[in-house]
């Protein structure tokens, strides 16, 4: 069932992009969009979470904590991805908002929290050239360049909203955290809206079922299934089998709107997955011999804790 789960949750998350095309042909409105889908998810994530006793315990900093990541770092990073979004190809975006792990890595090492090795410069280099032929064989096709730049902007500012709230994941339960997150994110976009003179309902009545759908599936089950996934198989299992999401995103752009990559474009999406593998992919450690037998210690959880995968 683990992997099973983890399969799921990348297909409710690449499924998003999807739904949010399709939410845009109905004439819903980039900030309803935003302020709904996580109006939608906070509310459910919220009483899930006081249902399982999740908030049981937490500390007034770190739900602070959690309302900032969401309501400062994820709505910059949702806001730009769906903006990006407008402009350009849902199987496009995918692969371009893929290389936040590389940048993930990048930042860990330039803080001090992660150390360089051969491994992660060449992921780093696999990620780089993949990028730069899904950037170059897109342009021979008539890229955006706002929509491209929105779209990196998203993986740069998912990067920064990681790598800000590794103290907080650590400490806070991943249930918790997320409905945290999805709440600031709905006080940021419901101020923006307040803003510009309040929500603009006046869309297709399809428009609500994509709205229900991005916020249901493609954030609250997406968000479910991979944390009860990743309890099974860990975290760097569910890592590697969230590479799907983006091939789910390419595979259902194609299906549903016809869109398709060049060869170019192709080698550089199988290059940005193959450089998340290598960073992803668990190494073999010879193990130590046995100690002599001492007297028992407290068990730490060895499992670590995954952030909520929200964007993609």
């Amino acid at each position: 069932m683990g992997p099973l789960l983890c399969l799921l949750s990348a297909v409710c998350f690449g499924a998003m992009a999807i739904f949010g095309k399709l939410a845009y042909e109905a004439g819903v409105d980039l900030g309803d969009l935003l302020l709904l889908r996580f109006a939608f998810a906070a509310a459910a994530l919220l009483a899930i979470a006081r249902a399982t006793g999740a908030f049981r315990g937490l500390s007034r900093r770190s739900m602070a904590a959690g309302l900032a990541m969401g309501g400062i770092g994820y709505a910059a990073q949702s806001g730009l991805f769906f903006g990006a979004l407008e402009r350009m190809d849902a199987s496009l975006l995918a692969l371009i908002l893929y290389v936040y792990p590389a940048l993930v890595m990048l930042g860990a090492i330039a803080l001090g929290r992660e150390r360089a090795s051969t491994r992660r410069i060449a992921a780093l280099l696999i990620a780089s050239s993949g990028t730069a032929l899904v950037l170059g064989g897109a342009a021979s096709g008539g890229l955006d360049p706002l929509g491209a730049a929105m779209g990196l902007g998203a993986a740069v500012a998912y990067s920064i909203y990681i790598l800000a709230g590794d103290r907080v994941g650590a400490t806070t339960p991943p249930i918790a955290l997320s409905a945290l997150v999805c709440t600031g994110a709905t006080c940021t976009f419901a101020l923006a809206s307040a803003v510009q003179g309040g929500p603009r309902l006046g869309f297709a009545p399809s428009g609500w079922l994509w709205l229900i759908a991005i916020a249901m599936i493609s954030t609250v089950a997406a968000i479910l299934t991979f944390f009860a996934g990743m309890a099974r198989v860990g975290p760097s299992a569910a890592s590697i089998l969230s590479t799907f999401e983006p091939v789910i995103t390419v595979a259902l752009a194609a299906a549903a709107f016809s869109e398709s990559l060049n060869p170019i474009q192709t080698l550089g999406g199988l290059l940005v997955l193959s450089a998340v593998l290598v960073i992803q992919w668990p190494t073999s450690r010879r193990q130590p011999p046995a100690p002599e037998p001492a007297a028992p210690a407290p068990r730490r959880n060895s499992a670590g804790r995954a952030h909520p995968t929200l964007a993609a």
